[in-house]
């Protein structure tokens, strides 16, 4: 499958662009087209004072025809596409997911399935790491410690 690489942040409802180590991934969401009028790309209203999108409307609505769709019902349409390496195996692809957080490992965030090896894959909001829980927790804890006990030899 061949994703279509933005060209224009005016297209885009969310992009994400990350590197961590192996793992890079950058993700997109774009616009969608009015459902009334088919002629322009719905989003939020604009104040009528400032000029400015308001970034806290519980709405999106066409520019062209003034048509008007709730915020929730909205983003649950849209797809999340993604280009990614992945961590595990170390092999890009490509993959779209539904525009909707999923709590992974106690982090909000959307989920990308590495084609080649099932992993999966978790764009986090705000960069926030991943919860280990259990033995895993452990064993991370104490890679960590000898990670810092090296650096200051």
């Amino acid at each position: 499958m061949a994703l279509k690489l933005p060209t224009s942040m005016d297209d885009l409802l969310y992009f994400s662009n990350r590197k961590d180590g192996i793992l890079a991934v950058k993700a997109w969401v774009y616009k969608k087209e009015c459902p009334k009028c088919k002629k322009a790309l719905m989003g939020k209203p604009l104040d009528s004072k400032t000029g400015r999108v308001k970034i806290r409307a519980i709405e999106y609505s066409c520019p062209q025809c003034g048509y008007i769709e709730e915020k929730k019902a909205h983003e649950e349409s849209l797809t999340l596409e993604a280009a990614y390496t992945c961590p595990a195996c170390g092999k890009s692809g490509e993959g779209t997911t539904q525009y909707k957080r999923k709590t992974f490992q106690g982090v909000p965030s959307y989920l990308i399935e590495c084609a080649n090896c099932a992993n999966k894959i978790a764009i986090t909001k705000k960069l926030r790491a991943l919860k280990v829980k259990g033995a895993k927790a452990a064993k991370a804890k104490a890679a960590a410690a000898e990670e810092v006990d090296a650096e200051e030899v």
